[in-house]
């Protein structure tokens, strides 16, 4: 199955019920499935007139109690931000998938990249917190997307699939199992206000259009009722709080990685198309001594699996852009890191990764840094 392909069925499989979407490469097969299964579930395709009319219906579909998603791209997905920043303070769930490629602007439409991982954390104004996945399999384009749909419903946030032209166009056996686990909102209770929260949940319930509840939707700061109160200080600073409190709270219960050879000085951390050629690395020369950290979240970023390799000397982040993610790395770390940018749409070679750990190793032996 291809990727892009894996990644509509498993919306479908999370209980997806609408795609709102306009086809943009390297992600246009996404749309073109879902418009073919829609009607078969019982859900609703439509193709907007462009890419901020697609994530403003699924906000607005997300808000009648339907699970909901859109497809990007580049371009597509800089269209979004300010919607992003909607979603984010009306806490509606929402996915977003995001076929990366070449930037900026129309850059390379059929070529890979990874020049979005920050822009999908920091692209819309203000504070707020966001979940990204990131894919290196076309299993995990199925598996992540579910993953994706739960997510994006136990916490109330936008969450991004960040996967690439390399996996969304890659085919690949996969397994698709019987039944998936399903996570849905939780329902506003009966006498609380649409954005009134417990003090051990930053969470709020889910006041479902048509079901009875009575809720103003807004953009402005609000107030627990949903009212705008745009010039209090406390009503914003509680807000936004919260809005990065309820991820940032439970970084670590949201982590999902595996890692490899935790005693190595050397070690490679990777997502998306680089975890491939480390692997491939690792089967070739079972006797080297690699470490490997393999992110299927990236945000929030999980810190502290770099705390998993005690006798790392060099952690190595190949990345398809200058380095995002590495910058990332170097702020939890006093370890040194190097940075291994590919550009021009080209994957990591094993050569490529093998010529970063010579020169790290030969470093390391003769006592440099």
């Amino acid at each position: 199955m291809q990727g892009n392909i894996a990644c509509a069925e498993g919306a479908l499989a999370a209980g997806c019920r609408f795609f709102g979407g306009y086809p943009i490469t390297p992600s246009t097969e996404v749309a073109e499935h879902m418009a073919k299964m829609m009607p078969k579930v019982g859900g609703v395709f439509i193709q907007m007139e462009d890419e901020i009319a697609s994530i403003s219906s699924i906000i607005g579909a997300s808000w009648t109690g339907v699970k909901a998603m859109t497809a990007t791209s580049g371009p597509g997905f800089s269209l979004m931000m300010e919607n992003i920043g909607y979603a984010a303070i009306t806490e509606t769930p929402i996915v977003i998938i995001n076929v990366q490629r070449g930037g900026p602007s129309t850059g390379q439409p059929t070529m890979s990249a990874q020049g979005d991982m920050m822009q999908c954390r920091f692209g819309s104004h203000g504070d707020f917190s966001i979940i990204a996945l990131t894919p290196s399999t076309v299993q995990e384009m199925y598996e992540l997307t579910v993953k994706a749909f739960n997510l994006a419903e136990e916490f109330r946030c936008p969450v991004f699939l960040m996967s690439d032209e390399t996996i969304g166009h890659m085919r690949e056996r996969i397994e698709i199992p019987d039944s998936v686990e399903v996570v849905n909102r939780k329902e506003l209770e009966k006498g609380k206000l649409p954005y009134e929260t417990d003090a051990d949940n930053m969470v709020p319930g889910f006041p479902t259009f048509g079901h009875g509840h009575r809720v103003h939707v807004t953009g402005l700061t609000h107030d627990a009722r949903g009212y705008p109160d745009t010039t209090n200080h406390k009503t914003h600073s509680d807000l936004v709080r919260r809005l990065v409190g309820k991820v940032e709270s439970k970084r670590h219960e949201i982590a999902d990685y595996d890692i490899a050879g935790t005693d190595a000085e050397i070690v490679f951390l990777t997502y998306g198309p680089a975890t491939r050629t480390v692997r491939q690395i690792m089967k070739d020369s079972p006797n080297l001594k690699i470490g490997h950290i393999n992110l299927r979240i990236v945000w929030p970023f999980p810190e502290n699996v770099l705390k998993e390799f005690p006798n790392a000397k060099a952690f190595i982040v190949p990345e398809m852009n200058m380095g995002q993610i590495g910058r990332e790395v170097a702020r939890h770390t006093p370890v040194k890191v190097v940075y291994l940018p590919k550009l021009g749409g080209d994957m990591h070679t094993p050569q490529d990764l093998m010529e970063a750990y010579g020169k790290e190793k030969a470093l390391i032996e003769g006592g440099g840094n």
